[in-house]
């Protein structure tokens, strides 16, 4: 396993090597759990749930975590039942950490002003409703020229994505070019994002020239039309993209190179979530085959990647997020679970 070594424990008879994140937190709601996302600071987490019900959690100290730890309930600092008139299918913190934006499959994007040291939400919301069907992924833009916050948004429906303005609360931009419903976005800082669509393809939009800069199609080869691109995360150099599909393949894309590096099958089923650790070194990765796995990308990323399943639920994994600075994540799930995992300390 090589790099791989030092998260896993030998243990198991068969000789594979058990990876030792425990479970140290579990919030447990009614319904699906389909989103939580980590405050930059990484002092807190948000989760939305099929519930309708938003809810922030702080971040546990984990100095003294144990391999014998008992698994507890998160501390709850913010709680919001009915918050939208649907499920909330996603959330997105602002880089500053100072707005938060909630997407529903009752079609509107909310807005809202977190106070972190209060941990109150200020001031008046902002209902957006330009989206005429299920909000299936957003994320935060920083506009360096006037230091404001832009919000990009996508989903079912008209498959165009909206730029709002956040200072206003108006969105001023609507991008087409998407064929099918927009399942997942991502930007890695500056002006560029990328999207994921049901349409199969991933396109590059650069909002200084105000359009698609590049499209292509990941999993695809002469004889097979790909799969529809059910997440997306690019490394923060910009240089690769990976993909996550609903036939289960990811790819490794060389931005620069513009080629595909490998497609890989970490899961036996749809990869829903799709992100680089911090230090980009690894890629977790969640699927509809109950599974969260880690795969190491410190070698050369054409041989086949070292994979290891770090942590399971009972029912479809949707998300996995990294903690901004510590080797910790959070995971939710169909069982209803949104637990946080982490390695004790050597």
């Amino acid at each position: 396993m090589g790099a791989m070594e030092g998260l896993t424990s030998s243990g198991s008879k068969d000789g594979e090597a058990k990876p030792r994140f425990l479970a140290v937190t579990a919030l447990e709601d009614v319904q699906a759990v389909r989103c939580a996302e980590f405050h930059p600071s990484g002092r807190f987490y948000g989760v939305g749930s099929n519930s309708k019900t938003l809810r922030i959690c702080a971040y546990p100290k984990l100095s003294d975590l144990r391999e014998e730890h008992t698994t507890y309930q998160p501390s709850v600092v913010y709680k919001r039942t009915k918050h939208h008139k649907g499920s909330i299918y996603c959330l997105a913190w602002s880089p500053l950490g100072d707005l938060l934006a909630t997407g529903s499959n009752d079609k509107t994007v909310k807005l809202m002003r977190f106070n972190p040291d209060a941990c109150t939400m200020d001031g008046q919301e902002v209902e957006l409703t330009m989206h005429d069907g299920t909000v299936r992924d957003m994320c935060f833009i920083e506009d360096s020229t006037n230091k404001s916050s832009l919000l990009i948004s996508g989903g079912a429906g008209d498959c165009k994505i909206y730029v709002t303005d956040c200072a206003t609360g108006t969105p001023f931009q609507a991008l087409s070019g998407h064929t099918g419903h927009i399942l997942a976005l991502h930007t890695w800082g500056g002006a560029m994002f990328v999207s994921g669509s049901q349409d199969r393809t991933v396109r590059f939009w650069d909002l200084r020239t105000r359009g698609c800069v590049n499209v292509i199609t990941p999993a695809s080869t002469p004889t097979k039309p790909g799969a529809p691109v059910a997440s997306l995360c690019v490394d923060p150099s910009g240089r690769l993209l990976v993909t996550g599909h609903e036939d289960s393949v990811c790819c490794l894309y060389d931005v620069r190179g513009a080629r595909i590096i490998q497609a890989f099958r970490p899961h036996s089923s749809d990869v829903r979530s799709i992100r680089f650790s911090p230090s980009a070194y690894y890629l977790l990765t969640a699927g509809y085959d109950n599974k969260l796995v880690l795969t190491d990308l410190q070698g050369d990323l054409t041989l086949p990647l070292p994979s290891v399943v770090v942590a399971e639920h009972q029912d479809k994994v949707i998300s996995g997020r990294w903690h901004p600075s510590d080797f910790s994540f959070i995971s939710t799930s169909a069982d209803k679970m949104c637990t946080l995992w982490a390695l004790p300390p050597v």
